[in-house]
């Protein structure tokens, strides 16, 4: 799944993740598994109220190179 993520639009970040998901334009959501649960949880939340699937990643560092990105990301997110 993660191989979705060099080539789609994307949000990066989960302050990012929560916009676009708020504003229901979200179609998968990637989150790494050794986040802090205080930051990703508003994420899982959210996407459950809103029916989002979520996909986990093992590592920040894992998920953040899958976007192309130097730095870890804790959550993303596939663009409607």
């Amino acid at each position: 799944m993660l191989e979705l993520l060099k080539r789609s639009n994307k949000a990066i970040g989960v302050k990012q993740t929560l916009k676009v998901v708020e504003a229901n334009n979200a179609k998968i959501v990637f989150i790494a598994r050794d986040a802090d649960e205080k930051i990703t949880g508003g994420v899982k939340e959210l996407c459950m109220i809103n029916s989002i699937e979520i996909f986990y990643a093992d590592t920040m560092k894992q998920l953040g190179k899958a976007c192309g990105i130097e730095v870890g990301a804790s959550a993303v997110c596939l663009l409607k």
